[in-house]
Formats: C-alpha cells, structure tokens, sequence
C-alpha cells in the first residue's frame, strides 16, 4: 500500500475516533494566539484604512508561511531520528486539521435536544457552532442553522484540509489550517476588519474554491447512493450554489438543500441586525430535525468518497506530490 495512503486513511480514521480530546493542545489555539498577538502588534503602529490594508497581508504570509515551515522543519527533524517517528508524527499532524467527529457530534448534539424537545439547550448548542443570534429560533429555524453550517464546513473541515494533504502533507493541511484559522478571525466585512482582514478572507476563498466544487460533485454522488433525490441536488446547484455570498460555500450548501428536498437561506440575526441570505433549494416540504441526520450522514459518506478518491489518485499518478 501506499504511504501516502495508508497516511490519508490512518488520519481520517484517528480524527473520527478520537476528534480533538481539550486535553491534547491543538495547533489552532497556538494560531489564534499567533493571529491575536500580531494583530495588536500591527495595530499599535499602524491605523490609516489604506496602511491597514497593505500590512493586512502580512497575515497570511506570516501565519500561513510560519505554519508551513514549522510542520516542515518538524518532519524533517524527526525523518532524521527515525522515518516511522515522521510518520506518525504526520498522521496525528493531519488528523488535527480534520474535524469530522466534531462537526458530526455537534450536529447531533442539536438533533439530541430537539428530539427531548428541549428548545434552549438546542438553541444553546447551535449558537455554538454559528455566528448568528440563535435565542429566539423555532425548532425548523434551529434545524435550517444546522443543516446549513454542517453542509458548509464539509468543505472547511473535511475536504479541503485532506485536498491539501493530499497535495503537499501535513505541512500544506496545517497551512489551509491557518487559512481557514485566519478568515474566521480576520476576514470579516465589518468596520474593524474589513481593510486588515481582506487578504485572509481572498485567501480563504481560492484556497477552497477547488474543494468546495468537488464536494458539491461527491454530495450529488452521496445523494445517490442514499436514495436521495440526486437529479434535484444537481439543479439545486446549477440555480443556486452563486446566490450565496461566499464564491463556496453555496455548492455544498445547495446540493444538501436539493437533495434533501428542503430550503436554505432566509433571514439571520447577527448581533442583533438582521441579514438576509438568498433561499438555496425548492422547499418541497418543512423541514425537521431528521434532516440533521440526514446532512450528517450525506456529510460521512461525502468524506469517504473523497478519501476513495484520492486512492485512486495517488494509485494513477503512481504517489502524491509531496512524497
């Protein structure tokens, strides 16, 4: 078998099994500390809207740059005391850039609540994984900001990071990992970030405009195999995957919207503002909270068929690029 694939696999595998336990330290905290601390050391030099845009792009240079190198550094360190250390150190380095077992025991978390009919602790739980004001949605509100955020982050969370891995190793994955990182901390269009935070958030949109298509392709493929209506999900996304604001997140979103038979989109409240989001899917019927279950498991099944995928890859192109 190939490394590459048996690397691919065993980090897929350690991240759905164990997920990311608080008591290990997890690369992204150190990025935030990183990001938060170069933000105020660039702040207290610099305040002028077009100043703050320009040096907005030592961010990504810095923090994306700095991860790369370091997890670089770090594997060839350990390849010199002995290759299986490397290895293992990649497998854990990857899997820490996945998060397949979180994103799917937060959906159910929300799924559990609702089904002991519990409203606060759902809403409780949701506004844990999205950004929008969730304190005063009905259950079909709770369900939609669910659906919504776990068929977005398959992109974020799942596809991309292992696209990456795939392409270049653990030290590639850690740097989408700081792309990523960097958008959900800078890349806002508000008054405070949006001259700062512009270059992570273009960043953040090329670095998954690749995976964010081929995970719209690998929803239809999953749809198919669940008996979903797959025919639905692809003319979902040929209609509505650019009504979304961001140039990706629109093609998982819509293909679960469409395969599902249900509507996305609508009215969120953010911090107190309302913004409307454009509707994404017919709406053939109301949506409930199996519908979480089912984004759950189209979102399982999706990550398999990329890791399928990229067997098939590194088996026609004889390896990866990195190894």
């Amino acid at each position: 078998m190939e490394l590459a694939v048996f690397m691919l696999w065993a980090a897929y595998l350690l991240d759905l099994i164990i997920g990311d336990p608080r008591w290990i330290p997890h690369p992204v905290i150190g990025m935030g500390n990183g990001i938060k601390r170069l933000e105020k050391k660039i702040r207290s030099r610099v305040s002028l809207p077009a100043d703050l845009k320009k040096v907005g792009i030592l961010l990504p240079v810095i923090i994306v740059g700095g991860s790369f190198l370091l997890i670089w550094a770090l594997l060839k360190g350990l390849y010199m005391i002995h290759p299986w250390i490397a290895v293992v150190a990649e497998v854990v380095f990857i899997a820490t850039t996945i998060a397949t077992k979180g994103l799917k025991d937060a959906g159910m978390e929300v799924y559990g609540h609702l089904n002991r009919g519990d409203l606060p602790a759902a809403r409780k739980a949701l506004g844990m994984i999205v950004g929008r004001d969730t304190h005063h949605l009905d259950e079909p509100e709770i369900v939609r900001g669910t659906v919504e955020t776990v068929a977005e982050n398959i992109v974020d969370a799942i596809v991309s990071p292992l696209f990456f891995a795939l392409i270049g190793g653990a030290p590639l994955a850690m740097a989408y990992r700081a792309v990523n990182t960097l958008d959900s901390m800078v890349g806002y269009k508000n008054d405070k970030y949006i001259n700062l935070g512009w270059a992570s958030a273009r960043l953040d949109d090329i670095a998954n405009y690749i995976p964010a298509r081929i995970t719209g392709v690998l929803l239809v493929v999953s749809s198919w195999l669940m008996r979903l209506d797959y025919k639905r999900s692809v003319r979902t996304i040929k209609h509505d995957a650019r009504l979304h604001p961001s140039p990706n997140s629109g093609f998982p979103e819509s293909a679960v919207a469409g395969a599902l038979g249900i509507r996305l989109g609508g009215e969120n409240i953010y911090h107190g503002e309302v913004s409307f989001r454009a509707y994404m899917g017919e709406g053939s019927r109301p949506m409930g909270k199996e519908d979480i279950i089912a984004t759950v498991r189209l979102m399982l099944l999706s990550s398999l068929l990329f890791l399928l995928l990229s067997v098939l890859v590194i088996v026609v192109f004889g390896g990866t690029l990195w190894r």
